[in-house]
């Protein structure tokens, strides 16, 4: 996944409007441990190419994290139609991801 972590994030209000399966995934760009995900990550979406993912660059100051209780990177969000159904905190294996994305395109 070379796609980097965006500066900007969307507000809350937004991500809970949100339709469909999407995964929200927060870290940053020079965080080794979201790097070493990343390929797992990558394995884990190889089955969901079109499924939305959106990095967000998390950190001091930025409430969408801070309102899903994120306290490690990498962290994802599995939502369905805004709601969180899963999540997967610093993922080792592409199988931790598989779980969350099946839970939100079941």
């Amino acid at each position: 996944m070379t796609t980097p972590y965006s500066e900007t994030e969307p507000d809350r209000a937004e991500v809970d409007a949100w339709a469909g399966p999407v995964v929200l995934e927060f870290g940053q760009n020079w965080c080794g441990y979201c790097q070493g995900a990343q390929p797992v990550i990558a394995e884990a979406f190889q089955d969901y190419p079109r499924l939305k993912h959106v990095k967000v660059g998390d950190g001091k100051g930025k409430p969408l994290g801070r309102s899903f209780r994120v306290k490690l990177w990498p962290t994802l969000i599995f939502l369905k139609d805004g709601q969180e159904v899963a999540r997967a905190v610093r993922p080792e294996t592409a199988d931790e991801v598989r779980k969350g994305l099946a839970a939100i395109t079941q």
